[in-house]
């Protein structure tokens, strides 16, 4: 019988099946944070049981991190208890904790794959919707809720209704100065923001095995944005060479024995799925969000779509236009921009960096420009140094701050004061999402970069 990546992978964790309900699924990794993770604690420590698999939990510190001056007390009380609480029950219950000032703290879905946590063929959750993004390596990887946590925490397994299957394919060649951000954006712009709900994703073709682990992780990551349950994309020999003699990958024979079950792991040639979608890499250009979801997303060099070219009810079309301060037909080519911010799950890794400093590189910081560059780890932020982008960056007037989620959520001190526009790196452009009244334009490295120099959107092409 001919399987599918995800059917290969589910089945395998499946411990039993609950008739006419969800399905019992054994969990290989499961990482937390300070933001979700209490309560799921607090239920372990009323019911008088602790964690089955401490081994097989990680803890790290990212969502309430300030991100500079992390050698002094957090500031903020409600951040401080936060972290200072998952300290406390990652000891009590002997898992490893990655509090600030640890070499390996960092946002959760970078440091994962980072020490090779994330593997192919597993299945990973953690409380964080984006923890699709561990699907990059052919994993099952989804965000669960509070309650599931402490499910997780308690049995190792968790209750899940089987998705649907979708696979995504794309042929053909991206043009110069598209990235994987811009991949995603365009699928999600295609589909909608619901266009995958009830599915869990899998990207194939030419553009994804073309594409760098990090840029699988972004597309991975940005899965959840269009509806999906998750996104995975087959392993190949650019992930068994990404996670070759990471920390927690297996060595030796054990090595062997994984790699003889992983090249197993990839859709059979007559599988099938309950939703087939095609695209042209050709068709992709940079892409910028004008509206208040990723799905209100265009080419740079478009203009803003009329209502009635748009599926989602005019009232809420206008009202998203009218918060940006927005209007159809307008583009967005020109228009003043506040704040940037490069960094987060989506793109706080050092091929973001990179692309970030080839624009920036002989040029400098607009005057009216506000920048958060934030590296989603230590790793990261050795390798910004050893690679000499630091300087680069400096030269052009930017500074580097700490590791950290920073300015993707309103959770610390990196907020967007209201009425301002960023262009940001991450995930998400809702109301308010940066911070009350804040405007958040999401985009690539690479048009974030153009922005931080010119003070406007810009085409990023424009500046090679």
């Amino acid at each position: 019988m001919s399987n599918t990546l995800f059917d290969k992978v589910w089945d395998s964790h499946l411990v039993s099946r609950i008739s006419n309900g969800p399905d019992v699924l054994f969990i290989d990794r499961h990482m937390v944070h300070e933001v979700t993770s209490p309560v799921a604690f607090l239920g372990l420590k009323n019911r008088g049981i602790k964690v089955l698999y401490p081994e097989r939990t990680f803890a790290t510190a990212d969502h309430n991190t300030p991100t500079i001056n992390q050698h002094l007390p957090v500031s903020d009380k409600l951040s401080a208890n936060q972290l200072k609480v998952l300290e406390q029950n990652s000891k009590e219950h002997g898992i490893s904790y990655w509090g600030l000032g640890h070499e390996k703290n960092g946002i959760v879905h970078v440091v994962g794959p980072e020490y090779g946590i994330t593997l192919p063929g597993a299945t990973i959750v953690c409380g964080d919707s984006h923890t699709s993004t561990h699907g990059a390596f052919g994993a099952i990887a989804f965000g669960i809720g509070t309650s599931e946590v402490e499910m997780v925490l308690s049995t190792q397994c968790v209750m899940q209704p089987k998705p649907k299957k979708m696979r995504i394919t794309i042929n053909g060649s991206l043009e110069k100065g598209v990235t994987p951000k811009d991949v995603a954006l365009y699928i999600i712009s295609k589909l909608s923001t619901a266009g995958a709900t009830g599915y869990f994703v899998e990207y194939s073709g030419e553009v994804f095995s073309k594409m760098s682990m990090e840029g699988r992780m972004t597309v991975c990551n940005l899965s959840i944005e269009m509806g999906a349950r998750g996104g995975m994309i087959a392993p190949d020999e650019k992930t068994f060479e990404y996670i070759k003699e990471r920390e927690f990958t297996p060595k030796a024979k054990k090595w062997n024995k994984a790699m003889n079950y992983w090249k197993t792991l990839k859709t059979d040639p007559n599988a099938v799925f309950d939703k087939e979608v095609t695209f042209n890499g050709s068709d992709i250009s940079p892409m910028i969000t004008y509206g208040t979801n990723p799905g209100m997303g265009m080419g740079i060099s478009s203009e803003i779509p009329k209502v009635e070219d748009q599926s989602s009810a005019s009232k809420s079309y206008f009202k998203s236009l009218n918060y940006m301060d927005y209007s159809e037909g307008e583009s967005m080519i020109g228009k003043k921009i506040d704040f940037v911010f490069l960094g987060s799950c989506t793109n706080g890794r050092i091929e973001d960096f990179r692309d970030f400093a080839k624009i920036i590189k002989g040029r400098k910081k607009a005057d009216n420009i506000t920048a958060w560059l934030v590296p989603g780890s230590h790793k990261v932020e050795q390798a910004i140094k050893d690679e000499g982008i630091l300087e680069i960056l400096n030269e052009s007037g930017f500074d580097l701050r700490e590791p950290g989620c920073s300015a993707c959520l309103a959770m610390n001190d990196d907020k967007i004061p209201t009425g301002k526009y960023a262009v940001s790196t991450s995930n998400r452009n809702f109301e308010g999402r940066q911070g009350p009244g804040s405007r958040t334009i999401l985009a690539s490295p690479l048009v974030a970069a153009a922005a931080a120099v010119t003070g406007k959107i810009t085409d990023p092409r424009n500046l090679f």
